[in-house]
């Protein structure tokens, strides 16, 4: 039995989290689930956009599930601090290509890993008298560590070169200090090719010759700008999950937000959170009934019967949950 904290969040979170739920019940893996809160209803609840108890909980877990949050102006963003706190240094975004989605390329399969504890995320900002300053923290132990999870992962994974993007020709303190973490990890896997590129080049490349990527090593606010820019190219947020992972914890999320303005409509994709759910069984080793969910969404993408508004269907996000929970029943 696996202990999973679950926070399904507010906006569509709850919607996306009770549709996976139901997909999952057919599934032979045992999930004890904890229920936590945390986002825009639980600070109207308790004052708080994350509570002691939803750390604590999250600790203790196997693994988190996350849903979505509306974060609150002016408080603390309760992802950015579940990352911090659990340290989740490494931000695993997938982009890949799904037979039946809108894509603008057939054929990408490639990994944006973001490093997740530092950089301008690392919330320390004050205001001056001509406006406000951010302070952008990169140090070489976080560097080192996200440059050899990213090579740890090619290689585990079968890929032949991970590419480091970076901007060490302006930030050249900050990124010229990632960079040479990225070259003296890169020594350690002579096998493995290295490749390096500017965060405004890569950005157009991704466009161009997304094919040249295999595994793209980088920094958190260029990670988090590049992987939306990757979910574009393979149907949209609601498409792309990711994992947060650290040395002792994971957590994983649908990349998507809490997209207020279809909150309650009972429309959203629920994709993204049975994808991040399968990579959650991945981490948890149980492979086999990873791929019997993630084989069920692909045969109901292919088929493109029964799909939400934004993959070109006119389904609620509980008739899509159907049609998956059956495919499961069929296999």
């Amino acid at each position: 039995m696996y202990n999973i904290t679950l926070i399904p969040g507010d906006g569509v979170g709850p919607e996306v989290t009770e549709a996976l739920l139901y997909i999952i019940e057919m599934m032979d893996i045992d999930l004890d689930y904890t229920l936590a809160y945390a986002g825009d209803a639980c600070y109207k609840e308790t004052g708080t956009t994350i509570p002691d108890e939803t750390l604590s909980k999250a600790k203790k877990a196997d693994a988190t599930l996350f849903g979505s949050v509306t974060t609150v102006p002016g408080h603390k963003s309760a992802i950015i601090t579940l990352r911090k706190e659990l340290d989740l240094y490494a931000n695993l975004r997938p982009v890949k290509t799904y037979h039946g989605v809108g894509c603008l390329f057939d054929d990408l399969d490639f990994i944006i890993v973001r490093e997740n504890t530092e950089g301008l995320y690392s919330g320390i900002e004050e205001y001056t008298k001509e406006g406000a300053t951010a302070l952008r923290v990169i140090t070489r132990s976080a560097s080192e560590r996200i440059c050899r999870f990213a090579f740890k992962h090619a290689e585990k994974t079968g890929r032949n070169k991970v590419t480091a993007v970076h901007k060490a020709n302006v930030l050249k303190k900050t990124d010229g200090i990632f960079r040479e973490s990225f070259y003296k990890i890169a020594d350690e896997y002579p096998d493995l090719g290295t490749d390096e590129k500017y965060v405004d080049a890569a950005a157009m490349f991704l466009i161009t010759r997304p094919q040249d990527f295999e595994v793209i090593v980088t920094t958190n606010l260029f990670g988090d700008i590049l992987s939306d820019e990757g979910a574009g190219l393979v149907g949209g947020l609601g498409m792309v999950p990711s994992a947060n992972i650290g040395d002792n914890n994971a957590l994983f999320e649908p990349v998507h937000g809490s997209a207020p303005d279809i909150a309650g409509l009972g429309i959203s994709n629920p994709s993204a959170m049975i994808l991040s759910t399968v990579m959650m069984m991945d981490y948890l080793g149980e492979t086999y009934e990873a791929r019997k969910l993630e084989n069920a969404l692909l045969d109901v993408l292919s088929e493109g019967k029964v799909l939400t508004p934004d993959l070109g269907g006119s389904s609620k996000t509980m008739e899509m949950a159907q049609e998956i929970r059956d495919k499961l029943r069929i296999n």
